[in-house]
């Protein structure tokens, strides 16, 4: 349901207490000028559509973004435009989807492996610098533009400054933490500070230190937090907290993990077959298994998580408040968002990988249940994702749509929020839409994104799980999923099925074929790269394959 001077990463941090909605809160007195818009992102990384209060979760506490949906607009069906997080970050700040960009996988991507049919595509390694990004934009049109975090688009060390951020904490390409969440963190520009401080504090401090530096003009403020991504490391004082809250659960019937196995596979398993084999001697620990399925956490129980998620909450508001205290909330704009779903799968990029179930908090984050997968997947537990929008004087406090929406949409919507343009869809190869119809409540205009199709392109291989390539299409109450192996599809009715439990592609045939036609077309106007066949594919060798080893492992 898993950004005005846009903030992705702050929907919670911002409105704690207290802005307040106004229809003149942004018309100057008469005669006095216009005040430009501000525009926070405040971007989480791997923050699951179920991980926070107003969306459901009973064991995270987020007060604050949960008092943000109050003031804010809410999407229930917002999506990423990828299940990992470099193509959803491409796509944020150019409005292209990834498979446009030739940016489909995380960087630098994960390697090819002799028991996979096809090879992986190669993705582009960095954001493409002819693709006109909104930090650029902003900048050309007097902002003053930042990037805080993550911001893994590129190793290039100017690679920020060539897409028009002035400046960039900590000067680090990675899309995780330098090994640690508690200083020293080893990156450039987070040096200093007391022994043992938490990332996300620090970062969120440095980030706030420019907003104040930056208050007398417009500002552009990308808060790409690490958190909550792996390592899954909570603040001390916090994952106390939070075990204590779990000794306190009572006793559960629902299973701790379920089997999720790749669906193009000619022998593919039912639910019911899954759940047989879950206790049969045969797939115990935590592992791809031969047949290629994988455990999925299905409760939200993770101490060291929950600390994670509830310390980003904390510093999301430290973010709204500062924007009170100097004095610039009737002109700034909040985001809130995620790159991708949930990690309720284990990461094996290493496919011989073998978790300890003592160590199983090190290596699954949170629950999306109900949604079906999660980071890696292209099932709305990959892909659906929290968002919140706020909009002084535009948004009416706490309005909601569930009209599908996609991570495309951010860029023609913010510059059409700015009164730079929407840049139509279409238009120097944007996809997105502008959602200001929505957020203004322009009901006519709106209902034209109601019928707007939202596609997906990944041909790779996921650490997170054993699944196939693929690629998705939504549109209308229908979701597509054709796999690249064996060509499969499976088909739901996400209104009526949105935990995606029931394949409709054999009894709803003409369906299936029209949303196949329609994502094949798409594919041909970006110019999507399709994985070749892998000439050294050996089909006796099953996961987790002869124990080739992945450098890039734990990320």
């Amino acid at each position: 349901m898993k950004k005005w001077i846009v903030l992705y990463i702050l929907p919670a941090l911002l409105f704690t207490d207290s802005i307040v909605y106004s229809q003149s809160a942004h018309r100057p007195s008469t005669g006095s000028p216009a005040k430009k818009w501000n525009i926070i992102f405040f971007l989480a990384d791997d923050l699951g559509w179920k991980d926070l209060g107003y969306q459901g979760s009973s064991f995270y506490e987020t007060p604050h973004i949960d008092n943000f949906s109050k003031q804010g607009f809410c999407f229930s069906q917002a999506y990423a435009a990828c299940q990992v997080c470099s193509p959803t970050r491409a796509s944020i700040l150019t409005g292209q989807y990834p498979a446009r960009l030739g940016l489909t996988d995380w960087l630098p991507g994960r390697k090819d492996f002799s028991f996979q049919k096809l090879k992986n595509v190669r993705s582009e390694q960095h954001l493409p610098y002819n693709a006109n990004p909104l930090p650029a934009v902003l900048k050309e049109n007097g902002y003053a533009t930042a990037v805080y975090g993550k911001w893994h688009l590129g190793e290039d060390s100017a690679s920020t400054q060539k897409q028009g951020f002035d400046v960039h904490v900590p000067q680090y390409n990675k899309g995780w933490p330098n090994g640690t969440y508690f200083s020293p963190f080893d990156m450039k520009g987070l040096e200093g500070g007391p022994k043992g401080e938490y990332l996300t504090d620090r970062l969120t401090t440095e980030a706030m230190k420019w907003m104040e530096q930056n208050r007398e003009r417009p500002f552009f403020l990308y808060l790409a937090q690490f958190a909550v991504h792996d390592p899954i490391q909570g603040r001390g004082d916090l994952v106390v907290k939070y075990e204590k809250k779990k000794n306190k659960l009572p006793k559960k019937d629902s299973l701790p993990f379920i089997l999720e196995g790749n669906p193009d596979d000619p022998a593919a398993f039912t639910r019911d077959q899954l759940n047989q084999r879950l206790n049969d001697g045969q797939h115990q620990g935590i592992k791809v298994f031969a047949d290629r399925t994988v455990k999925i956490k299905q409760r939200q129980d993770n101490p060291q998580f929950a600390a994670l998620v509830e310390n980003m909450d904390e510093n999301f508001g430290r973010v709204v408040d500062k924007v009170k205290e100097l004095g610039i909330e009737d002109h700034t704009i909040i985001i809130f968002f995620s790159d991708n779903g949930g990690m309720s799968a284990a990461n094996f990029g290493n496919p011989a990988r073998n978790v300890s179930v003592c160590d199983a908090d090190k290596a699954f984050s949170t629950s999306n249940y109900p949604l079906r997968g999660g980071k890696g997947w292209l099932y709305e537990g990959g892909i659906r994702e929290p968002l919140i929008i706020y909009w002084p004087g535009h948004t009416k406090p706490g309005a909601h749509s569930d009209i599908p929406v996609i991570s495309t949409d951010f860029y023609a919507t913010i510059l059409d929020m700015v009164g730079l343009g929407a840049r139509p869809r279409g238009q120097n190869g944007v996809d997105g839409s502008s959602l200001v119809p929505l957020l203004e409540g322009n009901e006519q205009q709106a209902q034209q994104l109601k019928n707007k199709p939202l596609f997906w392109h990944f041909p790779h291989y996921s650490n997170h799980g054993a699944q196939s390539p693929g690629g998705a299409i939504r549109y209308g109450d229908y979701k597509l999923i054709e796999y690249f192996e064996n060509n499969t599809v499976e088909l739901f009715n996400i209104k009526e099925d949105p935990y995606e439990q029931h394949n409709l592609a054999a009894t709803e045939k003409a369906k299936a074929g029209e949303l196949q036609s329609m994502l094949h077309q798409w594919r041909k106007d970006v110019g999507a790269k399709m994985p070749a066949a892998n000439p050294k594919y050996n089909p006796a060798i099953k996961w987790p394959g002869n124990g080739e080893k992945d450098p890039d492992e734990d990320h």
